[in-house]
């Protein structure tokens, strides 16, 4: 069988393992990729195509609507063990005239396709705007090409979350609202169900660490961020980000997300699947 592949996605955890060892005293066979060693930003691809398209890691984490609507789609399967609650907001430059959500009506706002940003800002706005003047643009790359077009004031808004939502707050700019959402982890290939355990085992130990000292382990930040920040970014002031929730990501989660999706139009409807929970989703534990 082939090499358990790891691989971090803007989170503390998997570097945290990594260095403490927590996989291999898990008994883990693993090969650990840093996605991100090659270039300063990653690919302009959105979340739900990076699935489309195939993902080198046997685990891997997206916004819980974009691997509830691939896993559906016969693209891998929802781990249905845990889930993670990732802070993100909505931000502008802190000479911008907008300070309410109200302000935001018509202003585009740059977020990922089909990806977490894109769907918690609308959640979030919802309460504020109609959706016909929730203007949100997708011409901006996903997460850190977003983080440089507003530093450079290239857009007028963009939805961040994990290091750069830390960054921003850091250097002054202004969120105008909280988006905060739930990620998922998609199983894809065939990976041993004993891999995934110990695998989240170690999350789970690292997880304890990070809520304990927090401030030991957001070096790592540093770790998947654009080199023309490093300089300048201080994560002796940024919070532990997105946290690992060992609960179980139920039928009626799902469910919910699966109607929310389709009843704002995200996918052609052929393109969702049957929205079936059982088929989507698989548990390695007895709940």
């Amino acid at each position: 069988m082939a090499r358990f592949v790891i691989s971090p996605h803007f989170r503390l955890h998997e570097w945290v393992a990594e260095e403490k060892g927590y996989f291999r005293a898990e008994g883990l066979d693993y090969e650990f990729r840093n996605v991100f060693e090659s270039h300063a930003t990653p690919d302009r691809v959105g979340a739900y195509t990076s699935f489309e398209k195939g993902r080198e890691a046997n685990v891997s984490c997206a916004c819980h609507w974009t691997v509830n609507v691939a896993a559906s789609s016969g693209h891998g399967k929802l781990y249905a063990d845990a889930y993670s609650v990732a802070p993100a907001a909505v931000f502008v430059p802190p000479e911008s005239a907008i300070r309410d959500p109200a302000d935001l009506r018509g202003v585009p706002i740059s977020v990922g396709h089909q990806s977490g940003s894109h769907y918690s800002t609308l959640q979030a706005l919802e309460q504020y705007l109609p959706l016909a003047d929730i203007k949100l643009s997708f011409a901006d790359g996903i997460l850190f090409s977003r983080l440089e077009k507003l530093i450079d004031r290239q857009v007028p808004a963009a939805a961040l979350f994990s290091g750069p939502y830390y960054f921003l707050e850091q250097l002054g700019f202004r969120k105008i609202i909280d988006s905060t959402f739930m990620m998922a982890t998609m199983l894809t290939g065939e990976p041993d169900p004993e891999d995934v355990k110990k695998y989240f085992r170690a999350l789970r130990s690292a997880q304890r660490d990070i809520d304990l000292r927090p401030e030991r382990y957001t070096r790592y930040y540093r770790r998947e961020f654009p080199q023309r920040f490093l300089e300048q970014i201080d994560v002796r002031r940024w919070g532990p980000g997105e946290r690992i929730v060992f609960e179980p990501y139920t039928k009626e989660v799902f469910e919910d997300s699966f109607r929310w999706v389709r009843e704002h139009n995200i996918f052609e409807p052929a393109a969702m699947g049957p929205g079936c929970y059982e088929d989507a989703c698989v548990s390695l534990n007895a709940h």
